[in-house]
């Protein structure tokens, strides 16, 4: 199978670029704080998809444009026309969505996100689906299903939330829909650390940066163990990391670390 070049794609619904085996994507629509549409799910969906078999990206920066992270599903081109859906059409929508939190949770690469100003519905889902949140302390992330007549169980909210917060906190959060400031969403877990509006950005770059410099093929095992791990028991896990961290040892990855540990010199990972 050839892997996917991901470089010089241009995707029709948010910025795209790839640089130095870092992948950026900008939720670009600012005048409306960045929300969704069907169009852009589909696309975003289909992109971290592709991403599963790209070799020329080895981690993943997500942001909005113009201040704010992502408003949610796009209240006119989305929320209204589904009222006029039946319900074979509301399911193939509400599965095309989760789809998109599959893609990401099984995609290889780390994705950080940085969060600015609102960061709500489907926006919170996707800051929820990454694996890195860097936030600012005007930060407003909020899950608001119930505050549209609808269930917090949405794209893998009852599932990913509560591992992540708690259960206690996620319910608060899922039953109010009340808004997650940023110095709260710090204490309880839910961003790593909090930076300068003006340089959430630039950080999240920079741990991007980071992770690509580390041992990438490890780093998606590590991910994938950190997902599959959820419904195992801890006997199931000790063997499941025992087979994954010997397929670790036999990477050139693993060789090129000692060696620069007897050298007293620091490893430079290629990611095989």
């Amino acid at each position: 199978m050839n892997p996917i070049r991901m470089a010089g794609r241009t995707p029709e619904h948010f910025h795209w670029e790839v640089d130095g085996r870092v992948a950026k994507v900008r939720l670009a629509r600012p005048e409306r704080k960045n929300p969704l549409t069907f169009d852009s799910y589909a696309e975003l969906r289909d992109l971290f998809q592709r991403l599963r078999h790209a070799d020329d990206v080895k981690a993943v920066l997500i942001h909005g444009a113009g201040g704010n992270f992502c408003s949610g599903g796009d209240v006119h081109e989305i929320i209204g026309p589904l009222i006029q859906l039946k319900a074979p059409e509301l399911l193939m929508f509400t599965r095309m969505t989760g789809d998109l939190v599959k893609a990401m949770r099984h995609c290889p690469q780390p994705i950080v996100a940085a969060i600015d100003g609102v960061c709500a519905g489907a926006g919170a889902i996707i800051a929820m689906a990454s694996d890195l949140r860097l936030g600012t302390a005007r930060s407003k992330t909020a899950f608001l299903f119930n505050r549209v007549g609808l269930a917090g169980c949405d794209m893998g909210a009852c599932n990913m939330l509560p591992r992540i917060v708690g259960h206690g906190r996620a319910s608060e959060l899922l039953y109010t829909g009340r808004a997650l400031g940023g110095e709260e969403g710090e204490r309880w877990g839910f961003f790593n650390r909090l930076c300068a509006p003006d340089a959430v950005v630039d950080e999240a770059r920079a741990l991007t940066r980071e992770l690509v410099a580390g041992p990438t093929f490890a780093n998606g095992i590590t991910k994938s163990m950190l997902h599959h791990e959820w419904a195992m028991d801890i006997d199931q896990a000790i063997e499941a990391e025992a087979q994954a961290q010997a397929l670790c040892m036999l990477t050139e990855d693993f060789g090129r670390a000692y060696r620069a540990f007897a050298a007293k010199q620091k490893p430079v990972f290629e990611g095989n």
